[in-house]
């Protein structure tokens, strides 16, 4: 996916209370950071910042800054909020060199629902992680981990090897295959069960 470019100005002044007048300015305040480099401060506008904010895996694509007459590659790291209003107050943005490995959390998603027998009988998709950290390059960041449902019964439980990572990418856990998902039963399945058990138990 082609990188989105976000266009900044430099900002002159560091310290909070710079930091306030751009706010008052109607900006948000930034830095980029990394590779062994001076920092960069940069001013951007909120809008098509928030835009970017609402589409998912934001923290694990690389963005195009162009901040005066440079343009930088960068991976954001955070984002400050207003507690009450919940507007950007500040953006971390990390530079990186071509061989530099990062830490990436990357949305997870499940297909072939339909292909479940445990699901099709009513069960319910118990998802343990919706993110996923993993170790990988810059250019190796996957879009999403996609997880094949087809034949997954009622308490199975869906494992990181279900997917195939590409190469050179993988978890921060490594050891153990850990637990993406479970199909949990329903509960009218559970009331079953436990009034079986309950009959089972009974005595004359």
């Amino acid at each position: 996916m082609a990188n989105a470019v976000l266009n900044a100005e430099i900002r002159e002044r560091a310290g909070k209370g710079a930091a306030r007048a751009v706010r008052r300015a109607g900006m948000v305040p930034g830095v980029i950071y990394g590779a062994k480099q001076d920092p960069v401060m940069f001013q951007i506008d909120p809008r098509p910042l928030v835009k970017l904010l609402h589409k998912p895996g934001f923290f694990s694509h690389i963005l195009t800054v162009k901040v005066g007459s440079k343009s930088y590659e960068v991976l954001p790291r955070d984002v400050q909020f207003d507690k009450v209003t919940d507007v950007p107050l500040h953006v971390d943005l990390l530079r990186f060199a071509d061989d530099h490995k990062l830490t990436v959390e990357v949305p997870v998603r499940f297909v072939n629902e339909e292909k479940s027998p445990g699901l099709k009988r009513g069960g319910v998709l118990n998802i343990v992680r919706h993110d996923v950290e993993l170790n990988c390059a810059p250019n190796a960041i996957p879009e999403e981990l996609v997880f094949d449902l087809t034949g997954f019964e009622v308490g199975d439980s869906i494992h990181i090897s279900a997917t195939k990572l590409p190469k050179g990418v993988e978890p921060t856990i490594t050891d153990r295959d850990f637990t993406v998902a479970t199909i949990a039963a329903p509960s009218s399945l559970r009331s079953e069960d436990n009034a079986e058990d309950g009959e089972e138990g009974e005595t004359e």
